[in-house]
């Protein structure tokens, strides 16, 4: 039986939508994109409820499908949940199964989790949800491997998010491992959002950054960007700022939710992608301009984030003959 094409997108609506979530999902999988010039998604809502559903903040909405169109997905998004402790209907669950035996791609926002939980779908598997729920989603599903306090998290075919914003980060990193760096990084220059930040970075950041720090971190992000090629160190990154490094550290980690060194690095791969996608560079020279220093260096951080090969991910996006 062939895989089912996981550019083929159905999204769950359903009484009590969660509204915020949706429209992520739909701005992201739904929206046509003809400036990009590649085979987008193909875009479907569907029903959990006959007639028109009620949505959270007064909307009203009807979708065209019922669940029926869930076994013609090749990825189904759960926009939420309407309540943590609600179990879902056995109809639902049983799509959700049939769908998961024909190796549907799954993703849940927030208190989506639940319902993929529910239907025994995350059973083993790693996942987030939004901080709040992920005591209650470990202790109802103990099979579950709860990772709290991320952004998002991939494990195979099933990808869940934190909060609502976090949804926005896993929808970007899908249209990357679906169509390349440079087509997320526009989607994100469209959506006016960063287009990097990383699944593992911290949900919650307890030090938010305010006045002059905001305005001074992010010019020194903005300059460790244009010089990521350079052999940077955090004691480097830290005179710059005109702190100590473990001041420095400590700082950076409470503001941004990662460590200066986790940042870089995931900068340089960043870097190395968009290489691999639009120039015939030799694995050496990519890692030289990207501040990886050798190839092997390149194949192991690229290998240890993106779970795939530089070779495999130049193959799958070029945009260039090689």
């Amino acid at each position: 039986m062939l895989a089912p094409d996981r550019r083929r997108v159905v999204a769950l609506a359903y009484e009590g939508l969660c509204t915020f979530e949706f429209g992520i999902v739909v701005e992201i999988f739904g929206l046509p994109r003809p400036e990009l010039d590649v085979d987008w998604y193909r875009f479907r809502v569907c029903s959990l409820e006959r007639g028109p559903l009620r949505a959270a903040g007064g909307v009203t909405l009807r979708a065209p499908a019922g669940l029926g169109a869930l076994a013609r997905a090749g990825t189904i998004v759960i926009p939420g949940w309407r309540d943590a402790d609600e179990a879902p209907p056995e109809a639902l669950l049983q799509a959700l199964r049939r769908a998961h035996r024909r190796g549907t791609r799954f993703v849940s926002i927030c208190s989506g989790a639940f319902v993929l939980a529910a239907a025994g779908l995350l059973d083993g598997k790693r996942v987030t949800t939004h901080w709040r729920y992920a005591e209650r989603l470990a202790s109802r599903f103990p099979r579950v491997r709860v990772e709290p306090d991320v952004l998002y998290v991939e494990d195979g075919n099933v990808l869940t998010s934190a909060g609502s914003a976090a949804g926005i980060d896993l929808c970007l990193h899908i249209v990357r491992r679906d169509y390349g760096a440079a087509v997320a990084n526009r989607v994100a220059r469209r959506l006016v959002v960063p287009p990097h930040r990383d699944g593992g970075q911290s949900q919650y950041v307890p030090d938010p950054i305010r006045g002059e720090a905001a305005s001074g971190l992010a010019r020194l992000l903005d300059w460790v960007q244009a010089h990521s090629h350079q052999p940077l160190t955090v004691k480097d990154l830290a005179e710059r700022a005109a702190m100590s490094p473990r001041t420095f550290a400590r700082s950076f980690l409470r503001q941004t939710g990662t460590t200066p060194h986790q940042w870089l690095i995931y900068q340089r791969l960043l870097s190395a992608q968009r290489r691999l996608e639009t120039t015939t560079e030799s694995m050496d020279e990519i890692a030289q301009a990207v501040g990886l220093e050798t190839a092997a260096a390149l194949r192991h951080h690229f290998r240890r984030r993106f779970r795939t090969t530089p070779t495999a991910y130049r193959r799958g996006f070029t945009m260039v003959k090689v």
